[in-house]
């Protein structure tokens, strides 16, 4: 009787089953990237799998760092690249005075900035003052010392401002000179280098 199966096993008539498993080859299971499981340093993130992973918006930090980021930044390429789009003397004046509101604005998000952070360190000083947390205390009062310092750095830039001196002076006279250097450029360009 075994000869019987073991022959139609061999005819291809009927398969062989030997403990609920076929001696006929399974397709090989589909292999999984090891990415799948595991997060390696050079490899990107999975995405996220439903909103339970989305992270609530982080608040941009308008420091003193963004005030000197934008005092440091080349306005005399910006003035000479102007110059080439409309090389006219009220155009200069309109984007001196849009340079300035700009330098308004930044100086405001700073201040708001600094205000919030004091008012919050203040609370805090005095929430850990209540606790008796001496240290911490006087960590928190060196670091509303350091924020005052540069609000008042913050202050001169805005007073310059109102004055046209000072921080305010240098990146107007950078943009002015690059944009007369811009004029310059075109007047080499189409009259200067033509032979006639």
């Amino acid at each position: 009787m075994f000869n019987f199966f073991k022959s139609a096993g061999r005819n291809g008539n009927t398969t062989e089953n030997l403990n609920g498993h076929s001696p006929v080859a399974a397709p090989p299971s589909p292999e999984i990237e090891e990415r799948v499981f595991i997060e390696s340093a050079g490899a990107p993130a999975a995405p996220p799998i439903g909103n339970f992973t989305d992270k609530a918006p982080v608040p941009a930090d308008h420091n003193i760092g963004v005030l000197f980021a934008f005092l440091d930044r080349n306005h005399e390429a910006k003035g000479y690249d102007d110059a080439l789009l409309n090389p006219d003397s009220s155009h200069l004046d309109q984007n001196r005075e849009a340079l300035k509101n700009e330098l308004g604005r930044t100086i405001n998000k700073v201040k708001t900035f600094y205000e919030d952070f004091i008012q919050e360190t203040e609370f805090h000083i005095l929430s850990r003052g209540r606790s008796g947390m001496v240290d911490m205390v006087e960590e928190l009062e060196m670091k509303k010392k350091i924020a005052l310092g540069h609000v008042e750095k913050v202050r001169e830039v805005e007073e310059s401002l109102g004055h046209e001196d000072g921080d305010c002076k240098g990146i107007l006279i950078s943009y002015t000179r690059g944009f007369k250097n811009g004029l310059a450029a075109i007047s080499h360009h189409h009259i200067l280098t033509r032979r006639f």
